[in-house]
């Protein structure tokens, strides 16, 4: 990464701007194109040094659901049941873990009911229940690293 690759991720690591041309006004505060800012962008996501670039959406407020889940996969059947886990839409940030609930994701559903049926299509499809932990109470920790 260059300079201006480090500025901009350190940059958006603050927010974006909701606007009518939010790269323009992120490019012109960083002294440089629109065009270089979202070429930047892709690419730094292409290097897999940006993981994702996106809105955060609170689901509940939006009618739908969201948990973290995790399933506890012998070391022998981990990738049968991370394929079936990780072709499913609703599934994202799926991690194995040293534990004894070795996999760990994140299921996001559009509706409460759909979670439920995410849930249970998962469990016919592995043969291992999943434990959804679903958030109780959300707290912001606004957390910046400096690059």
């Amino acid at each position: 990464m260059d300079e201006l690759d480090r500025a901009i991720v350190n940059f958006l690591q603050g927010g974006f701007p909701v606007c009518e041309c939010p790269f323009a006004e992120v490019a012109a505060q960083l002294q440089t194109t629109e065009r270089e800012l979202i070429s930047r962008v892709d690419r730094l996501l292409q290097r897999g040094i940006l993981s994702r670039f996106g809105p955060m959406y609170h689901a509940e407020r939006m009618g739908g659901s969201l948990s973290l889940a995790a399933m506890k996969i012998p070391e022998s059947d981990f990738e049968r049941v991370a394929e079936i886990v990780n072709a499913m839409p609703q599934v994202a940030h799926n991690y194995a873990r040293d534990h004894v609930l070795s996999m760990w994701f994140v299921l996001a559903t559009e509706t409460p009911q759909e979670h439920a049926v995410a849930l249970g299509k998962i469990e016919r499809e592995t043969g291992y229940p999943v434990y959804d932990m679903p958030k109780i109470k959300e707290y912001f920790v606004g957390l910046r690293l400096a690059v």
